[in-house]
């Protein structure tokens, strides 16, 4: 069956109308409903006004089931796909420094920026309390907004589902990140050497103790803030100098220690860290001197660890410091032939201890 250009299916006038039609709806609750989740018009109101106005682009205002990008543009950037997704639970929502729509921006961008991508495409889904305010849900979502324009990468899908109040905490938000790694780039683990330098992008342990504080369950006060913040720029800045990078993570839960052990374990290496080189802001050792705490597991969410041959270490270092997420690089420990799977620290008084892998959470929720 011929259908006549003048079907107001297919007229594009109608087309418009129904797309400002579809934007219209106002949500007039306060709170989240169980309404919200069930795929009626209060669902649908939610989705347009909290997030596809704020993540709006050609990809998701097509609002299918699912995104459909070209392969075209993607082949030429680079000649493999990374793919990541994670899910993001902190408490509390918002705390000094970030928020938790920031942080499920930022967390999976680097986590594809640590092999070597540039972050393309993110998905969104998020699970919602009943009796979350409204509010609160529009704060995140222009958070998770103002985040993903600052690393130049589009939301293009998500999803939205409402529990019973009391069957989650607030706002559960996961998100799923694509990026393209370009030729002749190739991060991982079992490329670590003996002899190669371990560098760091700054500071540890201040988002945990953000949180920590945040919860305002210790009377602490402090104005330590976290450390979220994309890493992706700073990655270039490490490739275009030294794109024999042997190995690159962040150090979120289970902080410095525990990235030292993963790479440590991968490539069976030993790696010596030095105690005087490692930054930690006076207050965060402080904080961890009240509560019994080590700054080496404290959670991170823009620290980066590169390890890199030795004769590409100050190259690297300088050209981290060139850009803002890097000023405080360091040099601060090396990769050892033996023990091998061991991490070490030589303390400021010349001795030797073994760093172990986490063992329990020294804070929990807090990403």
């Amino acid at each position: 069956m011929n259908i006549s250009p003048t079907n107001p299916i297919q007229n594009p006038l109608f087309q418009k109308i129904e797309q400002v039609r579809r934007r219209q709806g106002k949500v007039q609750d306060t709170h989240i409903t169980l309404a919200h989740g069930s795929g009626g018009k209060a669902m649908r109101d939610l989705i347009d006004e909290i997030f596809v106005s704020n993540f709006d682009n050609p990809i998701l205002s097509q609002l299918e089931d699912q995104a459909s990008l070209n392969l075209a543009p993607l082949l030429q950037q680079g000649d493999r796909l990374a793919f990541t997704t994670d899910s993001y639970v902190v408490d509390p929502l918002f705390f000094p420094g970030s928020d938790i729509g920031e942080l499920a921006v930022n967390g999976t961008v680097n986590d594809l920026a640590v092999s070597g991508a540039k972050p393309l495409y993110l998905t969104c889904s998020v699970i919602l309390e009943e009796g979350l305010a409204v509010e609160t849900l529009r704060r995140v979502a222009n958070s998770m907004k103002a985040a993903a324009e600052k690393a130049g990468i589009q939301i293009v899908t998500g999803d939205t589902k409402v529990v019973h109040r009391g069957a989650a905490d607030k706002l559960f938000i996961n998100t799923a990140g694509i990026g393209i790694i370009p030729r002749g780039i190739s991060i991982s683990a079992q490329n670590i050497k003996p002899g190669d330098a371990i560098i760091i992008n700054g500071e540890i342990g201040n988002h945990g103790t953000a949180i920590l504080v945040a919860r305002g369950e210790l009377a602490l006060e402090t104005n330590i803030e976290s450390d979220c913040q994309p890493l992706h720029s700073l990655v270039e800045n490490i490739l275009h100098v030294c794109p024999q990078v042997h190995a690159m993570r962040d150090a979120t839960r289970g902080g410095l220690a525990t990235v030292l052990n993963e790479f440590a374990l991968s490539s069976n290496v030993g790696i010596r860290l030095y105690e005087e080189s490692i930054p930690v802001r006076e207050e965060v050792n402080g904080v961890c001197e009240i509560l019994g705490l080590d700054p080496l597991y404290l959670a991170n969410e823009g620290k980066l660890v590169v390890v890199v041959p030795k004769k590409n270490a100050e190259n690297v270092l300088s050209a981290m410091k060139l850009h803002p997420a890097g000023k405080d690089a360091c040099i601060i420990g090396e990769v050892i032939p033996s023990p091998a799977g061991i991490v070490l620290l030589k303390t400021a008084f010349g001795a030797e201890r073994i760093v172990d892998m986490l063992v329990g959470d020294q804070l929990p929720r807090i990403c």
